[in-house]
């Protein structure tokens, strides 16, 4: 047989081996001179190889026959050396904050590798094949959660890759909903820190060790370079903590992600923040128009509905519960208090004013008639009321009607001073109220 005849019934051969059944190639691999029938040249005049193929890595690993309780066993040799699992981080989507449940959605990929030192092989027997896919109940993978979680979705991705040293990696994407302490005082200006805590309560840190692989500068400008989202929250910055947790005198392994991330507030400054101090600036203009009493009141009223409407908004973004009242309350419940102050400066204005009028009624009929008044009881000296409405003694000396109005007169000059008092007193109250406001928020 010449050289192209046994190419071809090689080609030939392999192909009929491609087609057999899977007992027929375990029997090649049990019986040596049957393999010889893989036996294919490269090139022309090239020494021959094997066609290996993953079934033959399968066959020799010995995983058709496992039992599922050699999945469960810690792969260590020396016992008294931990198994180490490296760990690495990918944040790839902050989903939603839900600042009134205390809870945060992040979509995360978590990549885990760790030595088996039971499953290995050598690359140059089996056609330099190095690595193999598995699914992870095929070997020992680390059993490991997550603290905060309350709620997600279980990762669909259940295989991990084998490399011919016993290296496994495991690459796993993770949905999951985290219980986070929300600290909400510079809502909406704040910045939250949430942590992912991963562990594993099975083993202790005697036979179970996990550590980082990379530093946080790297997770973030990974991360960054990854986010999906570009919604309501930056992330912004993370930090790693490698600690052991003791719980029943035994220490066990814990490494938290502390993931920083920083809210966008321009929605809450458009349709909150702005439309509040436009309306208090509108409840200002009011105070201080040349409008009458009674219109500015009916308009300081309608204006504080339109704020209360605002207030509504704000209550249903805010949690129930708080340790400290959140600036933006404080800003919009001193915003409301100050346009309530607002009416009742009107209507004390307004009140002043109907009594300058009825006093400037009783003078003018007094002084087309001065007999109707009433006269004082003679021996019972009143402390107050008619007798006041009597000029001085040299008014009554000199006889003329005009000198009883120096009360009304008074009255009249003292009402413009009064509202000034009170108006300028309402202008600086503002300016104080919003001015520590700005400096609460900008600290």
């Amino acid at each position: 047989m010449n050289q192209h005849q046994w190419a071809s019934s090689c080609v030939s051969g392999a192909a009929d081996n491609r087609g057999s059944t899977w007992k027929e190639r375990k029997m090649q691999l049990k019986f040596p001179d049957s393999r010889k029938t893989q036996l294919c040249p490269d090139k022309a005049g090239a020494a021959p190889k094997y066609l290996c193929t993953y079934y033959d890595i399968v066959d020799y690993l010995n995983i058709s026959s496992h039992d599922k309780l050699h999945t469960y066993i810690l792969p260590k040799i020396n016992l008294r050396e931990p198994v180490e699992v490296k760990m690495d981080f990918f944040l790839v989507a902050i989903l939603s904050v839900v600042e009134k449940l205390q809870t945060v959605s992040f979509y995360f990929v978590l990549n885990l590798e760790w030595q088996n030192p039971f499953a290995s092989w050598d690359p140059k027997d089996f056609c330099n094949i190095s690595e193999i896919v598995l699914p992870m109940d095929t070997y020992w993978s680390p059993p490991i959660f997550i603290l905060e979680r309350v709620s997600g979705q279980d990762p669909e991705l259940n295989y991990m890759v084998l490399m011919h040293n016993g290296t496994f990696n495991s690459t796993r994407p993770f949905q999951v909903t985290l219980t986070c302490s929300l600290i909400i005082l510079k809502f909406p200006f704040d910045t939250q820190t949430c942590n992912l805590s991963i562990a594993s309560f099975l083993y202790p840190v005697t036979d179970f060790v996990m550590k980082t692989r990379r530093t946080p500068a790297e997770i973030v400008k990974d991360s960054q370079s990854l986010l999906l989202t570009d919604g309501e929250w930056k992330f912004t910055n993370l930090s790693i903590l490698e600690f052991t947790e003791t719980m029943d005198d035994k220490g066990f392994s814990v490494v938290t992600y502390e993931i920083s991330m920083e809210r966008r507030p321009t929605l809450y400054i458009l349709n909150l923040i702005l439309p509040t101090c436009a309306l208090y600036l509108l409840d200002m203009a009011v105070l201080f128009g040349p409008s009458s009493l009674e219109e500015k009141i009916n308009f300081q009223i309608a204006i504080i509905l339109g704020s209360s409407m605002l207030a509504v908004i704000l209550n249903n973004s805010l949690p129930t519960s708080s340790n400290k009242p959140p600036i933006i309350v404080v800003f919009f419940l001193g915003t409301f208090l100050l346009m309530i102050m607002a009416v009742l400066d009107t209507f004390f204005l307004l009140h002043q004013q109907r009594k300058s009028l009825h006093l400037d009624k009783v003078l003018r009929n007094f002084q087309q008639d001065p007999h109707k008044l009433p006269k004082r009881p003679p021996g019972n000296p009143a402390k107050g009321g008619p007798q006041l409405l009597h000029p001085p003694k040299e008014a009554q000396g000199q006889g003329q009607p005009t000198k009883r109005l120096w009360q009304l007169q008074e009255l009249d000059q003292f009402l413009p001073v009064l509202e000034k008092v009170l108006l300028y007193s309402h202008l600086f109250l503002s300016l104080f109220f919003f001015t520590v406001i700005s400096v609460k928020w900008s600290s």
